[in-house]
């Protein structure tokens, strides 16, 4: 059994200090991991819009947003200006690929990204990602193969854009095992490999979950073997690479203890034949626990 860990990384905190714990962490226990990098500029204090969206307030209230992300991210791209992730940070990003992970494209501006997609045109998805794709090819010297989209947030052109720019695979959905995404009737050909399981932002504060025992919740979801043989969990660099850190290194002890190998996205989808994938919709819905709708796995495209 392979449960593959996926990392968003949104913030510039969360590269400087979240990214060298969790490499520090995934290193001690023998862990793969796919490292996935906002590559422009932090303006996460423009996600105060947000808090007219249904749901949201109720959100950040049971996650302590401040004490995870800091005061000073919450004012980037208002109060402060934003800095640039992708520049002042590509040590610590080269940093990751060295010390062996694989590393792909998150976004190029995380709060931009997720707040407008869903509506934008094709001209300002293809810039958003071939800014994103640049920046990567810049500080790493080669061209990105895979994408997680920021808040599994996504558009028809944003999809095809994950075949025009050679991903070799993506996880920019939810959903229950891998599959060949279907966009209006249109086959994309990059594999999509979506999050399967709960995030621990979704967990806490509900049905008394807590920081100390979120790591419990998502053991009874993998403790019986996966009907598709495989997850991917999404964690975060600004949660389990710092305040959460302890509940992530009980997960990953406790994982191994269940019998699954820790592996990259990349080395899921080496086990993959995409030929015989199965073809299913993309589709918007919602998820328990996080505001909004998001990029979902649908039916099987059977035409």
């Amino acid at each position: 059994m392979k449960l593959a860990l996926k990392i968003d990384v949104d913030t510039y905190r969360g590269t400087l200090e979240g990214v060298p714990r969790l490499v520090d962490i995934l290193r001690r226990n023998k862990a793969g991991a796919t490292f996935l990098f906002s590559l422009g500029p932090d303006h996460t204090g423009r996600a105060i819009k947000r808090a007219f969206r249904p749901g949201f307030m109720k959100k950040v209230s049971r996650t302590s947003v401040v004490e995870h992300y800091g005061f000073k991210t919450l004012m980037y791209g208002t109060l402060l200006p934003g800095p640039d992730i992708g520049k002042r940070c590509a040590d610590t990003l080269r940093g990751v690929h060295e010390a062996g992970f694989e590393t792909g494209i998150h976004c190029w501006d995380h709060v931009k990204w997720q707040d407008n997609v869903e509506k934008a045109d094709a001209a300002w998805t293809e810039e958003q990602m071939q800014l994103a794709a640049d920046r990567y090819a810049e500080v790493f010297g080669n061209p990105a193969k895979v994408h997680g989209a920021a808040g599994w947030q996504m558009n028809a052109q944003a999809m095809r854009l994950t075949q025009r720019l050679g991903f070799g695979h993506a996880s920019d959905t939810r959903g229950t095992h891998p599959f060949m995404p279907v966009q209006n009737a249109e086959i994309v050909l990059c594999p999509q490999l979506p999050t399967t399981l709960p995030t621990l932002d979704e967990l806490i504060g509900i049905d008394d979950t807590t920081a100390d025992n979120v790591h419990e919740k998502l053991l009874a979801l993998t403790a019986r073997p996966p009907a598709h043989g495989s997850h991917v969990y999404t964690l975060h660099a600004e949660l389990e690479g710092m305040k959460l850190a302890p509940a992530f290194e009980r997960l990953l002890t406790a994982w191994r203890e269940q019998g699954y190998e820790l592996v990259s996205l990349a080395d899921l989808a080496g086990t993959l034949d995409r030929a015989t994938l199965p073809r299913h919709e993309v589709v918007r819905g919602e998820v328990a626990g996080r505001s909004g709708t998001l990029m979902l796995q649908g039916p099987e495209f059977l035409a």
